[in-house]
C-alpha cells in the first residue's frame, strides 16, 4: 500500500512539473518582443493594443531607441522576436545573406521586407525665431555660423540621413560641430526634444515625429539630398517567438496598422 502511494505521489508530481514547464513554454511563445525604431514609438504604442485585443493570449513586448542600439543589443544575444529598423543598415549587418562584413547571422531568412517610408525634414521651434526657410537657408546659415543645428549621432538613421544632406551641401561636418553649431543626440526623440524646448534654432527629424510633437516644418528633403528613408523589419531567429512574430509582422502589413502608420505620415514600401 505504501509503494502503491509513493507512485502515486511521484506521478503527480512529475505530471505537475511537465504542465508548469510546458505553460513557461507556451507563456514565451505568446510574448512576442519587438525592438523598433524610436520613431516608431507613437505608432507602435496604438497597433499592439489593438493586435492583442484581436489575438487573446498573445502579449506584445515593446523597445523602442536608436537603430544602432537596438542592434547591438540584437548582436549582444538580448531577446527580441521581431525587429523593425529605421534604416537598411542596421538590418542588413545583422543578415548573413546582405552585404554583411561581420558575418553575423540572426535574421530568418523570408522574412525580411521594406515596411515603411518616411521623410527627412527640417524642424524648427514655435514661432521659427530665426527666421529659417529651408535645407537651402539652412546651408548658407551654416556655413556663416548663424544657426545652431539638432542632428542624430553617425550610428543613428537620421543622423546618417543628416550627414548625406551636409554632404549635399558640400558642408565639413566635422568642423561645423568643432566650431558648436551642431550638437548630437542619440535617437531621433531627442533631437525632437531639442527643437521642441528651443534648446536648438532647427533640428533634422522624420516628417512623422514632427507630426506628433507638432513641430513646424519648413522644409523635406529632396530627391538626391539623401538616402530613401525605408524601415526594414524582419524576424530574429534568437527569438523564441518566431511564428507568433510571423504573424504580427503580417498584421503590420495590413490595412488596420498601416492606418494608423500612415495617419502621421508614414507610407507602405512594400
Amino acid at each position: 500500500m505504501k509503494k502503491t502511494v509513493l507512485v502515486l505521489i511521484l506521478t503527480t508530481l512529475l505530471s505537475t512539473t511537465l504542465f508548469a514547464n510546458g505553460d513557461t513554454d507556451a507563456s514565451e511563445k505568446n510574448n512576442i518582443v519587438v525592438f523598433a525604431a524610436a520613431s516608431l514609438t507613437e505608432t507602435m504604442d496604438k497597433i499592439i493594443p489593438m493586435y492583442e485585443e484581436a489575438n487573446p493570449g498573445i502579449t506584445i513586448t515593446s523597445t523602442y531607441d536608436s537603430s544602432g542600439t537596438l542592434k547591438t543589443q540584437i548582436e549582444e544575444d538580448a531577446p527580441c522576436d521581431l525587429f523593425i529598423s529605421a534604416g537598411q543598415k542596421q538590418v542588413d549587418q545583422l543578415d548573413a545573406e546582405s552585404t554583411n562584413p561581420t558575418g553575423l547571422d540572426f535574421v530568418v531568412q523570408g522574412t525580411r521586407c521594406d515596411l515603411l517610408e518616411n521623410k527627412v525634414t527640417l524642424a524648427v521651434p514655435e514661432g521659427n525665431p530665426k527666421g529659417i526657410e529651408g535645407f537651402d537657408d539652412l546651408a548658407r546659415r551654416l556655413g556663416s555660423g548663424d544657426v545652431f543645428m539638432a542632428m542624430g549621432n553617425s550610428d543613428v538613421p537620421v543622423g546618417q540621413y543628416t550627414s548625406e544632406i551636409l554632404k549635399y551641401y558640400n558642408l565639413d561636418e566635422e568642423k561645423l560641430a568643432n566650431e558648436g553649431l551642431i550638437t548630437y543626440c542619440s535617437n531621433v526623440k531627442e533631437v525632437q526634444v531639442q527643437v521642441s524646448e528651443s534648446a536648438v534654432d532647427c533640428g533634422v527629424i522624420y516628417a512623422t515625429d514632427a507630426f506628433s510633437a507638432g513641430l513646424e516644418v519648413v522644409d523635406s528633403a529632396r530627391e538626391g539630398m539623401c538616402s530613401p528613408v525605408i524601415y526594414p523589419a524582419a524576424v530574429i531567429n534568437s527569438g523564441e517567438s518566431q511564428e507568433e512574430a510571423k504573424a504580427f509582422l503580417e498584421y503590420l502589413k495590413g490595412d488596420e496598422a498601416m492606418a494608423v502608420f500612415e495617419s502621421v505620415g508614414f507610407s507602405p514600401a512594400f
